[in-house]
């Protein structure tokens, strides 16, 4: 494969990478939302290859970059990604299943590209298995996303139509804002942005 000019500044190289999540529709998605919005410190939750964290590291207004994965060899990848880009001095790495490695640290903004197809049991991959429906992970990350946010934080993330998630369900907790539905061959993906309300 060639290169892929993101951003007028910023060229992603795809690098082959067995048993990590590359990035795909959905983690342009959720970066074309990202650059130009977040600032101060960021978490990017299931970080995969690390291409959001290494991009919102290279953002003039962030100043910290977590990157949060439960496959230490997707951290490995990200990690390399990150020490090509120069920007290793701004992030911290840390293997965990969501928030359980991170104590009380609190963010500006977290972004999440979460799993969230439907189990199909014994072939599931935690990079894209999100549960029996798919949304699972989501709601577990949702029910204390808001206890690691600083005051006026928000939330990007991507959802499927597949999960038949209820945004209903989501509101609840979270002021939902649809930034871009994204209409793919077998899915729709939708971009949103939560603030805990």
């Amino acid at each position: 494969m060639g290169e892929v000019t993101l951003f007028s500044n910023r060229v992603y190289i795809p690098t082959a990478m067995t048993g990590v999540y590359g990035p795909a529709e959905d983690s342009f998605l959720l970066l074309r939302h990202a650059i130009g919005r977040i600032k101060g410190a960021v978490l990017d939750m299931g970080t995969g290859s690390g291409v959001l964290a290494v991009e919102a590291a290279q953002e003039p207004g962030v100043t910290s970059v977590f990157a949060v994965d439960i496959d230490p060899e997707a951290l490995r990848v990200a990690r390399g990604r990150a020490e090509a880009a120069g920007v290793l001095g701004k992030m911290v790495f840390t293997v965990g299943d969501l928030f359980e490695s991170l104590g009380d640290a609190r963010f500006d903004w977290i972004l999440f590209n979460p799993p969230y197809l439907p189990s199909e049991g014994e072939t599931d991959e935690a990079s894209w298995a999100g549960g029996e429906v798919g949304y699972e992970v989501f709601l577990r990350f949702l029910a204390v996303a808001e206890e690691h946010l600083n005051p006026g934080g928000g939330i990007i993330a991507v959802v499927s139509s597949r999960t038949e998630l209820d945004l209903d369900e989501v509101e609840r907790k979270y002021n939902v804002e649809i930034l871009e539905e994204l209409p793919l061959f077998f899915e729709g993906l939708y971009c949103l942005l939560l603030r805990p309300l």
